[in-house]
């Protein structure tokens, strides 16, 4: 991993590939990439946010979005990919 990252960044890019590691996907430039990246992106979101800890952060920062991520220890682009699955699923409504 890049030594630039942050502790969040490195967090969150681990779980991330190590998802994509568990499915043995054939990497971004194939026919199956852009299919198996946004996978890998809601299963990186589930595994990093829990349901409870984004209700108390949600409540809390009142929907600042920088904030919550810190809080949960994510990047603001798990904590995107989070709340779209909230969206798509019809608990919250955007």
């Amino acid at each position: 991993m890049a030594d630039w990252l942050n502790q969040r960044q490195r967090r969150c890019t681990l779980c991330h590939e190590l998802i994509h590691a568990r499915h043995h996907d054939p990497g971004c430039g194939t026919r199956y990439g852009i299919k198996c990246e946004r996978r890998c992106r809601r299963e990186t979101a589930l595994a990093l946010i829990s349901p409870v800890d984004y209700g108390m952060a949600e409540e809390v920062y009142e929907g600042n979005t920088w904030m919550m991520a810190v809080e949960l220890g994510v990047t603001v682009q798990v904590l995107s990919d989070y709340r779209q699955l909230l969206y798509d699923s019809g608990v919250c409504v955007q």
